[in-house]
C-alpha cells in the first residue's frame, strides 16, 4: 500500500510504515498548494499530514486515496465533509501530545506572570530593569480556570495543582462527580470560569460551537489583570476583542495559535495581536516536543497497521455513529459463492438500501451468518424470493434494529 507523508514526521514512524510493507513517499517540505499535484503524481492509498490543510482539491486529486491521518489531535485542517462524500476515512492521534501542550500552557502562564519574554528582550538590548520586572503576582494560591477538560485540560490541571493553584473547570461532559475526582471546582458555564479565575486556559476543539468562544462577553467577565492562555486553535478567540481587553483592562495573554496562520513552517506573519504589549506568542508549537512527536509517530503506525490487517480505522472521526437502518435481515447460509449476490439483487429490486453488512463464518467454514442492515422493510414477497431463490440459504429472519420482531 502506498503512503504519502506530506508534513514533518519522525523517522521512527517512517521506518515503522516500511516495516509494515508500505511503499512510503515522504515529502515533508511540501507546500499546501502543491499537495493536489503530489497526490495526482503519487496516487497514494494513505495520506499523512500534520498541520497542512487538506482541502477538496487534494482529496479529489487521486484515485486510490482511502485514509487521511492527521498526525496530531485536531482535524480542523481537513475537509472532513468532502472526505466522507468520497469514501475516505479520516483519523487522528488524540491524547498523544497532551503532556507537551500542557507543559507549554504552564510555560505561557509563567511568562504572563513573570514577563519572561520582555525581560529576555531587554537584556539582549543591554537594558537592566529589575525594578520594573520585580512586580509579579505569583501563581501559588491563585485560581486557574480551564475551559475544556479533555486529556490536555486534565494534564494542565494536575500541573497547576502541583504549583499550588486552585483549579475550576468547565467541559461539556464534565460531571460533579468527575470534578470531585480530579480535585477541581465544577463550573456550569465558560462565563463562570471567566468570572472566578485569575487565569484561564482554553483547551477545546475548533468547530462551529467554539468559534469566538472567547469573545467580548467572555473577556468582559474576566478579572482585570487576569491571564488568558490559548493553545487550542486561533478561531476560538476573537483577536480584536482580546486586543481591546489587553489594552483597556490590563489582561495578559499567552497565545500559541492565531487566526490566519502561515501554512508553511516559516514565512512572514503579520498579526497586530502579537504586537500588543502584554501579549506573549509562540509559533503553534504546543505539540512540538520530541516526546510528543515520537508518540504520535507510533500511533500513526498503529492506525495504518490496523487498517491494513482488518480494514478498521482506530480513532476514525467520520464514521457514522448510527446509520438510517431500521431493520436487520439475518441470513444463515452455506458458505458458497453467489448467495449474497442473490440477496442483494432482490433487495435492489425492492429499492431497499443496504446500510451495513456483517458476515460471520462458523468453524469449519461450511456455514455463514450474514447480518444485513436495511433502510426499509422488505415485503413478504421479497423475503420469499430471498428464501426460495438460492438453495444454499438455510434460514431468513427479519427484525427491527431495537430487537423487536
Amino acid at each position: 500500500m502506498k503512503v504519502l507523508i506530506a508534513d514533518k514526521f519522525e523517522k521512527v514512524g517512517i521506518d515503522g510504515l516500511k516495516e509494515l510493507g508500505c511503499s512510503v513517499v515522504a515529502q515533508q517540505d511540501l507546500k499546501a498548494e502543491e499537495l493536489p499535484a503530489k497526490i495526482r503524481e503519487v496516487d497514494p492509498h494513505i495520506l499523512i499530514v500534520r498541520s497542512k490543510k487538506v482541502g477538496a482539491d487534494a482529496l479529489t486529486a487521486g484515485t486510490a486515496l482511502s485514509l487521511v491521518i492527521r498526525a496530531g489531535a485536531g482535524i480542523d485542517t481537513i475537509d472532513v465533509g468532502t472526505a466522507s462524500s468520497r469514501g475516505v476515512f479520516v483519523s487522528n492521534c488524540p491524547g498523544k501530545n497532551s503532556i507537551a501542550v500542557a507543559e507549554l500552557v504552564l510555560g505561557l502562564l509563567l511568562t504572563c506572570d513573570r514577563r519572561i519574554t520582555d525581560q529576555a528582550v531587554d537584556l539582549r538590548q543591554s537594558k537592566w530593569n529589575k525594578g520594573e520586572y520585580s512586580k509579579a503576582r505569583g501563581l501559588y494560591g491563585r485560581t486557574l480556570g480551564i475551559v475544556g477538560l479533555g486529556q490536555i485540560g486534565r494534564e494542565v490541571a494536575s500541573r497547576a495543582q502541583a504549583f499550588g493553584m486552585k483549579v475550576i473547570g468547565w467541559s461539556r461532559n464534565l460531571t460533579h462527580q468527575e470534578a470531585d475526582r480530579l480535585g477541581i471546582t465544577y463550573a456550569q458555564a465558560p462565563l463562570e470560569v471567566a468570572r472566578l479565575s485569575d487565569a484561564v486556559t482554553i483547551n477545546v476543539a475548533a468547530n462551529a460551537d467554539t468559534k469566538h468562544l472567547v469573545g467580548a462577553e467572555f473577556l468582559a467577565a474576566m478579572r482585570p489583570g487576569a491571564y488568558l492562555i490559548n493553545t487550542s486553535r486561533g478561531s476560538v478567540v476573537d483577536e480584536a476583542a482580546l486586543d481591546r481587553a489587553v489594552r483597556e483592562k490590563g489582561l495578559r495573554a499567552g497565545l500559541d495559535v492565531f487566526q490566519n496562520e502561515p501554512t508553511g513552517g516559516s514565512g512572514e506573519f503579520r498579526n497586530s495581536i502579537v504586537q500588543t504589549p502584554g501579549v506573549y506568542g509562540t509559533h503553534h508549537v504546543g505539540a512540538s516536543t520530541e516526546q510528543a512527536q515520537v508518540a504520535i509517530a507510533h500511533e500513526v503506525t498503529r492506525i495504518v497497521e490496523a487498517f491494513l490487517e482488518t480494514g478498521e480505522v482506530p480513532n476514525v472521526v467520520n464514521r457514522l455513529a448510527r446509520s438510517s437502518a431500521s431493520h436487520v435481515l439475518t441470513i444463515r447460509h452455506r458458505n458458497r459463492p453467489g448467495v449474497l449476490a442473490h440477496v442483494f439483487g432482490v433487495l435492489a429490486g425492492a429499492e431497499i438500501n443496504v446500510e451495513e453488512v456483517e458476515n460471520i463464518i462458523y468453524h469449519g467454514a461450511q456455514a455463514t451468518l450474514a447480518r444485513i442492515h436495511l433502510d426499509g422493510v422488505p415485503t413478504n414477497g421479497a423475503l420469499d424470493r430471498i428464501r426460495s431463490g438460492n438453495t444454499d440459504i438455510i434460514s431468513v429472519e427479519l427484525s427491527e434494529i431495537d430487537g423487536r420482531r
